[in-house]
């Protein structure tokens, strides 16, 4: 079983559009309502493998209400930890060039109790769980010590931990040594403090993500690759993909294959062909298995050092 940790989870609308123009009325020529939040996605894509998951995250108000319908309809298993505070609503507008603007609304403020209960219904639900999914931003109320403080408390339960953060929250939670890092590339430049023009720049940051910390790191490099750094050595991953319709959670489903994988190299082929299916699907569809295509996989031992990032981070 993968739980997975969603502190600021959303309801998201995704409306599909030719193009966006200011100031204009823009007609939608398609539109989605999906439970958000990128360890939400985590587990819809881990259900979409076949696999069991466990979502924990804290739900409010009407659109707290709708989320956990939505989910449920999913086959998903909900732990919900109640707050004061409404669920916050995102927009996505996605347009037929593949350019994808998204509005995110900052979600509720959680008290000192909300907190609590949320770290406290992670421990009772980890019980007997392959791997923890800790994903997103952190809502108001926690401080960026938060994630820090989940990695401890699993591994003194004994279970593996996954990371899906950025900035300080990261920061802070790389010394008790989360099991996997999942940084893009723009998240790995905040961290070094340095712009990324080549994936050899990739490479370097992901190691001194593992110096601070981390065991292993499983980067996103967009439309590049992907690398994993580990214990056992560093392989790089890319895919064949034919045309981008949406990338709205392709790298918490890239999360998602990894972890069904377990670890290695065939993980990260997994994570790899998990994020090429879903750039294929309309709003934050998760891929089933029927959507993947191995055969469009690539991973080797040999990393392209010197290849340019397409989208270098500055």
């Amino acid at each position: 079983m993968i739980l997975t940790v969603t502190p600021n989870p959303s309801l998201d609308r995704t409306y599909e559009v030719p193009s966006l123009d200011r100031g204009e009325v823009v007609r939608a020529t398609g539109e989605r309502v999906d439970p958000g939040g990128k360890g939400v996605n985590v587990s819809r894509a881990v259900t979409a493998a076949g696999r069991r998951t466990v979502a924990v995250l804290p739900l409010g108000g009407a659109p707290g209400a709708l989320v956990a319908d939505l989910l449920d309809a999913q086959g998903i298993e909900v732990a919900p930890v109640p707050v004061a505070g409404a669920t916050r609503s995102n927009i996505a507008l996605a347009e037929a060039d593949g350019i994808l603007t998204k509005i995110n609304a900052p979600g509720p403020e959680l008290s000192a109790a909300e907190q609590e209960l949320l770290l406290e219904t992670v421990r009772r639900q980890s019980r007997g769980a392959d791997w923890i999914a800790c994903c997103g931003s952190l809502p108001r109320g926690l401080a960026p010590s938060w994630y820090a403080a989940l990695v401890a408390r699993a591994h003194a339960a004994g279970v593996r931990i996954a990371l899906d953060t950025s900035g300080p929250a990261l920061r802070e939670a790389l010394r008790e040594r989360p099991d996997v890092v999942k940084p893009n590339a723009e998240e790995l430049a905040g961290v070094v403090g340095r712009p990324l023009a080549t994936v050899g720049d990739a490479l370097k940051a992901a190691e001194e993500l593992r110096e601070l910390g981390a065991r292993a790191v499983l980067a996103s490099l967009g439309a590049d690759g992907q690398l994993l750094v580990d214990d056992a050595g560093t392989w790089f991953g890319t895919a064949r993909v034919d045309a981008v319709r949406s990338n709205v959670g392709a790298g918490d489903a890239s999360l998602a294959g990894f972890l069904v994988a377990g670890g290695g190299p065939q993980a990260l082929a997994s994570a790899v062909a998990h994020g090429a299916a879903a750039v294929r699907l309309p709003g934050s569809v998760m891929p089933t298995p029927a959507d993947l295509d191995p055969a469009a996989v690539t991973v080797t031992a040999e990393v392209p050092v010197d290849l340019a990032l397409r989208e270098p981070v500055s």
